[in-house]
């Protein structure tokens, strides 16, 4: 407690009272220690000097920025050249780095697994679509396909083609049909 009261009184700005807004604790800044005029005229002369020195180095930087570019203009270096190079240079960086090559090697490894993957469901899928095909139910089906395909294809006969009307053999057959499955509407080639 005596050290607070000390430190308190040592910098009595520093520590607000209780109950104080900050703002009001805040003051303006304190003055610089008291110089004497020479001491102010050697800082004045310094700042004049770093000021100088700061414009010197600004127009040294110009001109060589200038003749950097003249430089760039005579070898037929554009921008564009240069942006492409800096493009080269970082893609060749990136996939020299480790975490690239990891990748590829994973992302690698993941096509080449589900490749198979892929290959092993067209293999199932073609097993089961033989299965399908070779099942008597599906043989039943293909061969009244191929009777109703018989049945509608007109036969060659002897009259003229030009001669045959809508009331044909082929109407005949698709209107007799007792199941329904071919209607009117069906083209008949």
């Amino acid at each position: 407690m005596e050290d607070a009261e000390q430190g308190s009184q040592q910098h009595p700005d520093s520590v607000p009272e209780v109950g104080e807004d900050a703002v009001t604790s805040v003051g303006p800044p304190p003055l610089p220690p008291a110089m004497t005029e020479e001491e102010q005229q050697e800082l004045q002369e310094e700042l004049f000097k770093v000021e100088d020195e700061i414009l010197t180095l600004s127009q040294v930087l110009a001109a060589k920025e200038k003749q950097l570019a003249d430089i760039k203009r005579k070898l037929g270096i554009t921008p564009l050249n240069e942006l492409k190079q800096n493009f080269t240079k970082t893609w060749q960086d990136v996939t020299t780095s480790t975490a690239y090559r990891r990748t590829s090697e994973t992302l690698s490894q993941a096509g080449l697994k589900a490749t198979a993957a892929f290959s092993n469901v067209g293999s199932a899928i073609t097993r089961k679509l033989e299965d399908v095909r070779n099942a008597p139910t599906f043989k039943s089906f293909e061969e009244k396909v191929e009777t109703l395909k018989t049945k509608m294809t007109p036969s060659a006969s002897t009259e003229d083609p030009d001669q045959q009307d809508s009331d044909g053999p082929a109407t005949d057959t698709l209107i007799s049909q007792p199941d329904g499955s071919a209607t009117q509407d069906t083209p008949m080639n």
